[in-house]
């Protein structure tokens, strides 16, 4: 069983930064897709950004150029850099783990708040 912990989030003013972590447990990390989710308020759920086993990247339009994904697998972990941070940057934000071997199968950590205000 995989379990996924996220951390980092909290409250930002516009233009801002914040990197958020995504821990996790289990062996099949270093072969797994690894993507960053936001849901906001009233909205669904939408992809932010997806880095593969490879280290292949894809962002959504929204926050090109100003976040950036990463991995560590000697650590199991995910990270999101949030740079230039807007008021609708503000989510719930999610990690997801999808094995390569088992693309069917989906883990989802339990979500970090990012909020921007001033």
């Amino acid at each position: 069983q995989v379990q996924l912990v996220e951390s980092g989030g909290g409250l930002v003013q516009p233009g801002g930064s914040l990197r958020l972590s995504c821990a996790a447990s289990g062996s099949i990390f270093s072969m797994s897709t690894m993507g960053w989710y936001r849901q906001a308020p009233g909205k669904q759920r939408e992809l932010v950004a997806i880095i593969t086993s490879g280290g292949r990247t894809n962002y959504a339009d929204p926050v090109k150029g100003r976040f950036t994904i990463s991995r560590d697998n000697a650590k199991n972990t995910v990270y999101l850099q949030m740079n230039s941070l807007k008021p609708e940057d503000t989510a719930v934000y999610y990690c997801r783990l999808t094995p390569v071997l088992q693309p069917t199968r989906e883990y989802w950590g339990q979500g970090t708040q990012v909020t921007v205000s001033s």
